[in-house]
């Protein structure tokens, strides 16, 4: 082979010159030159402070076994058994003394070991070549310097063989100093691993540690960030979503918007009722913003040292800065922007402290800096004004529960994972939901593919969701739980009133079922209405719903004679519409025109009226409540063939239906809108605007 060609595989290659030689002689010294210029990472196991401890603990178990710890353990005896029982006989092969421990070890002569008083003595039968070379006996003693001269002085006057006596000293490894060093090193370890646990995560804080305590915990999300949530996913939010779309494209095309002189606005509050899609919305943003965003909570402000908070403001707003434009997300922001002043007890308030910093940083930086906070509350009666003001949060949109419309559209963003039936009718679902948030929907539309999948079906269908949203209302069916006969008649009578009430009274809402069966914690019976989506509310129909929750009150009065407890909930509806009516609404023409409520409750120690106008208060509460449970008895009384009838087809069924009802007593004798078809009907949630009179005895 020449030194110009080589050839492989039998495949002829170009000749190899000098030149190329040299450059191959120094590609080595280039790439490492390079890689070190490069500093790249070195790539491996990272420092953990566990191990620390693992060598700590390792060392302790060698420094034990170096100290003896494999040498058989030499039995205790005293020194006068070893002088009687053992010098005196002969049987001491050799005596050794540690000076550092003031102990004595005894060698035992081989052929003395097996002796009958030992083992006797003992109880054990020590083997010699076990015990060979090894100390058998050990005892204390007073002083070791001066004993080997008393031990030697004992065998001279007992005129025995002159002993041999050895003097040494243990090794310990574990001296003074090492014990403190080894003090040392357990504080700063536990120090260490107390500043990880403590420090977290977050953006552009580092992997923890008490140095970035004060480092913004905010999550980022930046263009390369892969966010699943968009605003196809957002539905019912019509004009909040026009709203926050508008923000995402001045960021993207802001000089669209400042060509006329316009601004970038600060901030927008979103306000509205939990599970209305507050969060979920701020998500789509960040899924359809193509700039940097910014998320973290309230709460994440919020730490047991004095500063912290007002330093992760101050972080955030840095980082903020550096990638502007950029949105920043502040979730549950009233953990931190409640009204200052109110707290009585400390004059330095942490809470406040971060709340100020805020502030100063939502005003402090320019309009073209193009950074934009987004926050969601649902407490905006106890914001501070100053963070409410214009050039802060300079747009308040408020969510509200969806209406029809957007109940049917959120439905059907839910209902895309679930195999539906083809019968079912999505527009009648989103009719006979009145009051459900889009959280409330989801649940239902959950809790309806689980009951459908329970009973084996292949689909779920419309009374998978009827059950699925009385078992969300309601509570769990309680069908084993014993109620005696004359409990279940009270409760048949006690809603049967109800119906009837709500039957022959012109503006209470239609009736949807009736029912004896126990659900949840507390509620043995209950009946279930469907509201108009209305506003506004007269006194007749707020009187009206007084009578009608008062029905079985009134039904166990006029056919058993006595009350029971049975009425607690329906009494604490009245009790708040009542109250409402004269303090709130000026329905009373003693009080007038006034109204004593407070939604940001800043008298909560003081009220705003006189002891004689509350006394009017009460006075006018009673009589209004007094006059309603007079029509109900009335009504009743007048209609108490209606009311056995309901409650006997109640304790043979259990449950009726609208349709039920028009069998038993006719036809509701008012002019009704179109209401659901009565297979299907169902209501929505009882906090919201639902009426639902529960029996709870």
């Amino acid at each position: 082979m020449s030194d110009e060609t080589k050839v492989e595989d039998n495949k002829p290659v170009e000749p190899v010159t000098k030149d190329d030689q040299s450059n191959a002689q120094q590609k080595p010294l280039q790439q490492k030159l390079q890689s070190d210029g490069n500093k790249t990472p070195r790539k491996g196991p990272k420092f953990n402070i566990y191990w620390v401890y693992a060598l700590i603990l390792a060392a302790l178990v060698g420094s034990t076994l170096f100290n003896g710890g494999l040498r058989p353990e030499a039995s205790k005896v005293t020194e006068l058994e070893v002088k009687q029982s053992m010098v005196l006989t002969g049987d001491v092969d050799k005596l050794e003394v540690v000076r550092n421990k003031d102990l004595v070890r005894v060698y035992i002569k081989a052929d003395s070991i097996t002796k009958p008083y030992y083992t006797n003595r003992f109880k054990q039968k020590f083997i010699p070549a076990k015990v060979k070379g090894n100390p058998v006996f050990e005892y204390e003693i007073a002083d070791a310097k001066t004993y080997p001269e008393k031990i030697i002085a004992f065998c001279k006057d007992n005129h025995l063989p002159e002993l041999s006596v050895t003097i040494t000293t243990d090794q310990e490894f574990w001296g003074p100093g090492m014990m403190n060093i080894l003090v040392l090193v357990l504080m700063v370890g536990a120090i260490i691993l107390m500043t990880r646990k403590m420090g977290g995560g977050g953006a552009g804080g580092g992997p923890g540690g008490i140095f970035n305590i004060g480092k913004s915990k905010a999550t980022l999300f930046d263009k390369g960030t892969k966010v699943n949530i968009n605003f196809g996913d957002v539905a019912g939010l019509d004009e909040a979503k026009v709203e926050v779309m508008e923000i995402v494209d001045f960021l993207k095309q802001p000089k669209k918007y400042t060509a006329l002189g316009g601004k970038i606005p600060k901030g927008a509050l979103l306000i509205g009722p939990p599970g209305t899609g507050k969060t979920l919305l701020a998500k789509a943003m960040a899924g359809e913003a193509q700039v940097p965003f910014f998320s973290l909570s309230g709460s994440d402000f919020v730490e047991m040292f004095v500063g912290v908070g007002a330093s992760r403001v101050r972080d955030l707003f840095k980082q903020a800065r550096e990638k502007a434009p950029c949105i920043i997300f502040i979730d549950e922001i009233d953990a931190i922007g409640r009204a200052r002043g109110r707290n009585a007890v400390m004059s330095n308030d942490e809470r406040e402290n971060t709340l100020n910093q805020l502030l100063v940083e939502m005003d402090g930086f320019g309009g073209d800096t193009g950074i934009i906070i987004l926050a969601a509350t649902n407490r905006p009666d106890v914001l501070d004004s100053a963070l409410l003001r214009p050039g802060r949060f300079d747009r308040q949109i408020t969510i509200d529960k969806p209406d029809v419309k957007g109940r049917e559209a959120i439905f059907k963003v839910h209902l895309v994972p679930i195999k539906v039936s083809e019968k079912l009718d999505i527009y009648k679902l989103a009719e006979q939901t009145p009051g459900f948030a889009g959280a409330d929907i989801a649940n239902v539309c959950n809790e309806a593919a689980l009951i459908a999948a329970r009973n084996n079906k292949e689909a779920v269908d419309m009374k998978d969701f009827q059950d699925a949203i009385d078992r969300v209302i309601g509570g769990l069916e309680k069908k084993n739980k014993i109620i005696a006969p004359h409990e279940k008649s009270i409760i048949a009578y006690h809603e049967a009133g109800h119906a009837v009430c709500g039957w022959f009274l012109e503006h209470a809402y239609p009736l949807l079922k009736v029912t004896i069966v126990p659900r949840g914690t507390a509620a043995l019976g209950y009946a279930q209405y469907t509201p108009k989506e209305q506003y506004l509310y007269n006194t007749d129909q707020l009187m009206d719903q007084i009578c009608m929750t008062l029905g079985g009150r009134a039904a166990e009065e006029v056919f058993f004679g006595k009350i029971s407890t049975g009425a607690s909930n329906d009494l604490q509806q009245i009790t708040r519409i009542a109250y409402s009516m004269v303090t709130a609404y000026g329905m009373c023409e003693r009080i007038g025109n006034v109204s004593f409520y407070d939604p940001s409750q800043e008298n909560t120690f003081t009220k705003p009226y006189s002891e004689e106008t509350g006394k009017i208060i009460d006075e006018e509460v009673r009589k209004i409540i007094d006059q309603a449970y007079i029509t109900t008895k009335k009504l009743l009384t007048e209609k108490k063939e209606q009311v056995e009838l309901l409650a006997k087809a109640l304790l043979d069924k259990e449950v009726l239906h609208k349709s039920d009802v028009e069998e038993l007593i006719g036809k509701r004798p008012f002019k009704e809108e179109k209401i659901l078809d009565v297979a299907e009907a169902t209501i929505a949630p009882p906090e919201t605007s639902v009426v639902q009179n529960n029996s709870n005895i």
